[in-house]
């Protein structure tokens, strides 16, 4: 399926040829606090009266990891905000820790029409499969070079723009808000000192062509593996390491699997919130005023929460005995990054360097 949409898509994409990268020498500090966004565009408010006489509906919520996450706290206080502004008439219905399936499965459900759920916290760069080539540019290493980057593009017009790619493309969903769970960074079985230590590695990704591009990059081996199996895999060696934020490292219980993790924070984990089509339009007007009213909230919510909650599970990991290490130079990692940046970027450059000037 994601090849047919793909393939119907591809044309509406043209843009410029030149490859864009670089960025800091130093780490992404995890505790480094981001600005509380302002809303690129106002949104306009409901009225509370009107809305809670409303017919009453209930929209699931799927999130791939539990709600003690930044992502799932960031869908908890959506969906209170969503309930409190709307008087009651829309309930949220948060089924957290993948319990209707893999990131990749509830997308291909909802743009395939199924209906089991209606909202869904996705990776940025997850539509790239459906031919959403903008989104692609969030996952691409070492573009942000700090939260505040990253928030200064999410609070942008540029944001609002990428937000709005599935309905230029046709596809049956529309964003409601960004976010982001912070820095991801490796982690393995066997420890890690250096990008040299990581030469020869099998290292889980989801078959995102940028994330196989990086490891390849690093001399070590992209292998793909489900992120339901991905503890298992790590247990029995299937793969020696893999990548993600720090609070969902710790919340699956990897370190337990894999207790060394290298901070070399080589993308910063954007985030965003869908709505079907077919969700959206069984709800009134006032409704849907109040689903964007909370997404402009929640946006606020996950800014002031993600660099604290990040901080304080680094510290929890480092006195629970895991092999913590800083990388100080990332002059290395970008270098090896270098071929998939300019790969994925040069039929977009004039885009992604607006991305880029906005730090």
């Amino acid at each position: 399926m994601k090849k047919l949409i793909s393939a119907l898509m591809a044309g509406a994409m043209m843009f410029g040829l030149v490859a864009c990268g670089g960025g800091s020498t130093a780490s992404p500090s995890p505790a480094a606090s981001a600005p509380a966004p302002s809303a690129s565009a106002p949104v306009e408010s409901a009225s509370a009266g009107d809305v809670a006489n409303d017919p009453k509906v209930t929209l699931v919520y799927a999130e791939v990891n539990p709600l003690d996450t930044i992502v799932g706290q960031t869908a908890t206080a959506f969906k209170e905000k969503v309930e409190e502004l709307s008087g009651g008439s829309i309930t949220i219905d948060v089924q957290a820790s993948g319990v209707l399936g893999s990131e990749n499965d509830v997308l291909d459900g909802m743009l395939g029409g199924e209906t089991t759920v209606d909202i869904s916290r996705i990776s940025a760069f997850a539509l790239n499969s459906y031919g959403a080539q903008k989104s692609k540019l969030l996952s691409i290493p070492f573009t942000f070079e700090s939260r505040e980057h990253f928030w200064n593009f999410a609070n942008s017009d540029l944001a609002a723009e990428f937000l709005n790619e599935p309905q230029e493309l046709g596809l049956p969903l529309r964003g409601i808000f960004y976010g982001e769970e912070g820095f991801r960074h490796f982690f393995t079985r066997t420890p890690v000192n250096s990008i040299e230590d990581l030469k020869g590695m099998k290292l889980r990704v989801s078959n995102d062509p940028v994330m196989n591009g990086l490891v390849e990059g690093l001399g070590a081996y992209p292998t793909v593996v489900s992120f339901g199996e991905l503890y298992s895999a790590l247990q029995t060696g299937v793969v020696d390491g893999a990548e993600q934020p720090i609070a969902n490292y710790k919340s699956n219980a990897f370190p337990e699997v894999a207790n060394n993790l290298i901070l070399d924070g080589h993308t910063l984990g954007a985030i965003q919130a869908v709505i079907t089509d077919a969700a959206w339009n069984k709800l009134t007007e006032n409704q849907q005023k109040v689903i964007m009213e909370a997404g402009k909230y929640t946006q606020e919510f996950n800014a002031t929460l993600s660099a604290d909650a990040e901080a304080k599970v680094l510290e929890e990991l480092k006195a629970d005995g895991c092999n913590v290490v800083e990388v100080t130079d990332l002059a290395p990692w970008q270098e090896a990054c270098s071929k998939v940046i300019e790969e994925n970027t040069a039929d977009q450059a004039e885009l992604y360097q607006q991305i880029k000037d906005l730090k």
